[in-house]
């Protein structure tokens, strides 16, 4: 017979582990220079390979013939069975000229702007108003059994 102390302990200790179960997640994608590092570039004289050799190279590069390289680093926030939450962003843009020298270094944050798409482009299918099986019975009566046994 459990006592009335047990149960107790037991509705505590079950309290306590649900708790714990609700505590929130951080994780970090991507990565940005420190700040020291990206004082230490100078603009006009340090080139793509420099920075690439003092920053190391970014995961993203600009659209048009290499212009810029983007530093991305995100902070997102998971709870329980919510959708993660991004609460933070950094973005460091390194524009270059054509000869590959650095002319701009800037930095973003999460509050100064919205969410750019890069690329739009889209490939639609009929796969998803269809599903796998009408397919798979739309194509088995023109199934040619000569077709097998033609050598």
């Amino acid at each position: 017979m459990i006592t009335r102390a047990g149960r107790m302990r037991a509705l505590a200790l079950g309290l306590l582990l649900v708790a714990a179960g609700c505590a929130p997640m951080f994780r970090n994608h991507g990565y940005v220079p420190p700040q020291e590092a990206l004082d230490a570039v100078v603009v006009g004289v340090d080139t793509r390979d420099s920075i690439g050799e003092t920053l190391g190279r970014p995961s993203a590069a600009g659209i048009m013939a290499d212009s810029g390289w983007y530093y991305v680093e995100s902070r997102w926030k998971h709870y329980g069975a919510r959708a993660p939450e991004e609460i933070d962003r950094q973005v460091v843009a390194i524009s270059f000229d054509t000869a590959g020298v650095v002319t701009d270094i800037e930095r973003f944050g999460l509050e100064d702007g919205r969410v750019v798409r890069l690329s739009g482009r889209l490939t639609e299918s009929s796969i998803r108003e269809v599903s796998f099986l009408r397919q798979l019975y739309r194509n088995f009566g023109r199934i040619n059994p000569g077709d097998f046994f033609r050598r």
